[in-house]
């Protein structure tokens, strides 16, 4: 096939299914159908559609800002997720669902993030068991009023939902022990760490309730 015949192919959309209408072709559409349903698009776990996302980046930004969403990819970790656009005082409709983290939920996740910043300066997968997970954070259950027991049970289900997201990731070869997944490093900036440190130090000195709310996390778009 010569250079011509390349170009006029490239640039004619081939139907996929019976009425197709759209432009991208199958492989392009499962990497922007990967992005919305969320929550990323991991190049290890999503091996096939890691390069063909970085081949169409522009042309699947022009698509997400059509949904007034915002492609975030970083090329090191090979990770992108979509969040909602910032479209400053335009009122515009929101397609992603905005989860309300607990205070123990922004815990666990602060927790995450520091370990899987101390693995990645060793140069080491970030690995975590729910044990390790529920020791840790039971050093805030003894600084409150809640009781243990109700205390266990709220941290379980937060590890539930942290799981959901896929921020932990089971090890195939592990009953009980999770990767965490590098997402998570996007999805805190320096000064949103520093802030959520700031208040864990108020809560652990008594000073915040544990049932505030301080963090949401964009879920997916709505099924």
């Amino acid at each position: 096939m010569n250079g011509t015949e390349q170009m006029t192919d490239a640039a004619t959309p081939v139907p996929v299914f019976s009425g197709d209408t759209g432009e991208l072709p199958l492989d392009s559409r499962r990497a922007l159908v990967q992005l919305l349903s969320g929550p990323s698009l991991d190049g290890r776990r999503h091996s096939k559609l890691w390069p063909i996302l970085i081949r169409d980046e522009e042309i699947i930004r022009r698509r997400l800002a059509e949904l007034f969403l915002e492609l975030v990819i970083d090329r090191d970790l090979q990770v992108a997720f979509t969040r909602q656009a910032d479209t400053d005082d335009l009122e515009v409709p929101l397609l992603l669902r905005r989860a309300q983290l607990t205070f123990i939920d922004s815990i666990l996740l602060l927790h995450l993030r520091q370990l899987l910043t101390q693995a990645e300066s060793h140069g080491e997968r970030a690995v975590a068991s729910i044990d390790e997970i529920i020791e840790y954070l039971s050093l805030y259950g003894r600084s409150s009023n809640t009781d243990h027991a109700g205390f266990d049970k709220r941290v379980r289900a937060s590890i539930e939902k942290i799981k959901k997201h896929s921020i932990l990731q089971k090890i195939r070869s592990a009953d009980d022990r999770f990767e965490i997944s590098p997402t998570l490093k996007l999805l805190f900036s320096a000064e949103e760490i520093q802030a959520l440190t700031l208040l864990y130090q108020r809560m652990a000195a008594g000073e915040v309730t544990i049932d505030e709310k301080q963090v949401t996390l964009d879920e997916g778009t709505e099924q």
